[in-house]
């Protein structure tokens, strides 16, 4: 097993939902010996199962996480545009092959705006954690050039995540003097990659996307939602790994 699938199998077990099915598992398990403590973990599980699959969990977590979007003000102060892959569509049949995922195309479509908005210069950063010869910074090269008809200057294509894209785009840029960004993800994303990237001795203008936004509160908000279960996980896997990263880094 490669440290990124060791990695990304702990996360599993520490976001929702793994880690409330190893909660009822548990209390499965020791319901005969311990009824009392087995119910408690199975009525939690379940509990927390339910509050992390509605929407106004989820919106909650996340509106209260997501920065602020990006300024008229500051958007003419980065000398190049970063964009961070979210991941790949592998072996697309419609495609002929691998492309960029949806996470990705979100990113790129605003990082495309931004450079016919300032004209800077865009970094696509990306490899291929999962060990496929084709990383993500090619293909999201092959998106903005051919779909969008914007160029790629510097392609970043061997960090397997956040912060070793932070690390290897910093060498790129740095040596042709470039030490301000606008960097692009997913607005949730955002405090940990600015963290990173920051670290790595970037001055970083946030250009967050894809924020997390509702038209107004209904029944169903209450309801059950697996998107919504997928919003709360993401909020837990980006709290879990910025904390990991404070530790880590500082």
């Amino acid at each position: 097993m490669s440290y990124w699938q060791l990695t990304n199998a702990l996360a599993a077990l520490l976001i929702p939902p793994g880690l409330l099915i190893v909660l009822m598992a548990g209390g499965l398990a020791l319901r005969r010996r311990f009824p009392c403590f087995g119910h408690l973990l199975l009525i939690g599980g379940l509990a927390g199962l339910y509050a992390c699959s509605t929407p106004i969990t989820a919106h909650f977590l996340l509106r209260h996480w997501e920065g602020a979007p990006l300024t008229s003000a500051a958007i003419n102060t980065a000398q190049a545009i970063v964009v961070l892959g979210g991941g790949k569509y592998s072996q697309a049949p419609e495609f002929g092959g691998d492309t960029v995922n949806s996470s990705t195309l979100v990113r790129l479509r605003y990082a495309a705006r931004l450079h016919r908005q300032t004209g800077r210069p865009i970094l696509v950063s990306g490899g291929s954690p999962e060990g496929s010869a084709i990383t993500e910074a090619l293909v999201m090269r092959r998106v903005l050039e051919h779909e969008f008809t914007v160029p790629v200057r510097w392609a970043e294509d061997g960090s397997a995540n956040t912060l070793e894209s932070a690390r290897l785009s910093y060498l790129m840029l740095a040596a042709e003097g470039v030490h301000t960004i606008s960097l692009v993800t997913h607005a949730w994303h955002m405090p940990r990659a600015q963290l990173v990237f920051e670290h790595a001795g970037f001055r970083v203008i946030p250009a967050a996307t894809a924020y997390t936004t509702r038209y107004r509160l209904t029944v169903l908000d209450f309801l059950p939602d697996a998107r919504a279960l997928r919003g709360t996980a993401w909020f837990f896997h980006e709290a879990i790994g910025t904390l990991w990263y404070r530790i880590r880094l500082f």
